[in-house]
């Protein structure tokens, strides 16, 4: 049978999600919701597609286009999540999705055309291949191996934490995650989503989220948003005050996460992805996480490069110096306006 291509609605996402749901290579950020999370934010363009074969869904492209005045103007499988990429059943399909891609490229002009693949995959699109890895590693239900299985140095840190009496709390509201989050962003000289994305997600995902946040009595010194999918925990906005350095506040954050989660039976713990050569890298390694790079593929447009926004890019080091000076009030307010382009 013929493959015919139809835009994803409200009313095949079911579907869809199902279909995420039965590929050993589906992920949360496949999931069809993200499609109308990112439109309501971030006002971008969605051109959700997904193929089908004598009525079933044999493949899916979660594509939008993320153009800007600062950041240019790229297609992206998917913005604003680590994994994404075109979804098929089979190689006629894949082929199929990639095709629809291209011409999509050339429908909206785009410079770019970005798939950000967790697994490998056969392609002749451009790779880069020294950005991003991802840090995932299996666990257990039994909290002493666990947290054996963390590197001796690290695990000094957990337990510094334990012994400052840290607690953790787990909630669903994402205001207070939100002001500690922005905090440490703001010190990182990167911009802020809105406290009404992060509102958004927890509302959208509230039977798979939640949010893990850690007291030093009853002072709030970090907070993180995790998502539940299949056996895996995935810790993904995150972020400590001044004060959690101080009480290692950080390091037992992720133990919590990683001890709640093996009680509810998860299986595996998805650090998320980090930039080579950065704070963020060298802190999920010490955590005996082994790094596994991160395929993501580009077509081109004649005479156009690979997209390049990310904090070691030195164009961007002014920028990132000044913002890390701006008031916190300030970076909240034109955070949100800067951080769509970035997708």
């Amino acid at each position: 049978m013929p493959l015919k291509f139809r835009p994803l609605d409200i009313a095949s996402e079911p579907a869809w999600d199902a279909f995420v749901d039965a590929m050993p290579t589906g992920t949360f950020f496949h999931r069809a919701a993200w499609r109308r999370l990112i439109a309501e934010e971030f006002g971008h363009l969605s051109y959700y597609t997904y193929a089908e074969r004598d009525g079933a869904i044999v493949g899916i492209m979660p594509l939008v286009h993320v153009k800007t005045a600062l950041f240019g103007n790229t297609l992206i499988s998917a913005p604003f999540c680590v994994y994404g990429g075109p979804l098929a059943a089979d190689a006629e399909t894949a082929a199929a999705l990639a095709d629809y891609a291209t011409e999509t490229m050339a429908e909206t002009g785009a410079s770019a055309v970005e798939f950000r693949h967790r697994d490998a995959v056969e392609s002749d699109w451009v790779e880069r291949p020294d950005l991003y890895v991802t840090f995932r590693k299996p666990i257990v239900g039994n909290h002493d191996t666990n947290m054996k299985a963390i590197p001796r140095k690290q695990r000094a840190m957990v337990r510094k934490g334990v012994q400052n009496g840290l607690t953790s709390v787990v909630e669903h509201d994402s205001r207070r995650l939100h002001r500690i989050y922005a905090e440490s962003v703001r010190n990182l000289g990167t911009p802020v989503f809105s406290a009404r994305w992060f509102a958004s997600l927890m509302h959208t995902f509230r039977d798979c989220a939640d949010i893990a946040t850690i007291m030093n009595g009853e002072e709030p010194v970090a907070s993180v948003m995790n998502f539940y999918f299949r056996d895996e925990v995935l810790p993904y906005y995150g972020g400590g005050t001044s004060a959690a350095r101080q009480v290692a506040g950080n390091d037992f954050m992720y133990w919590e996460v990683m001890r709640r989660a093996a009680d509810r039976g998860y299986r595996l713990f998805d650090f998320g992805r980090s930039k080579l050569g950065t704070g963020a890298f060298a802190f999920k390694h010490n955590w005996g996480f082994e790094p596994a790079r991160l395929p993501y593929r580009y077509l081109l447009a004649p005479g156009s490069h690979i997209p390049d926004h990310n904090p070691l890019n030195p164009k961007y080091a002014l920028f990132i110096a000044a913002w890390k000076r701006l008031p916190l009030f300030v970076a909240n307010a034109v955070g949100p306006h800067i951080v769509r382009g970035l997708g």
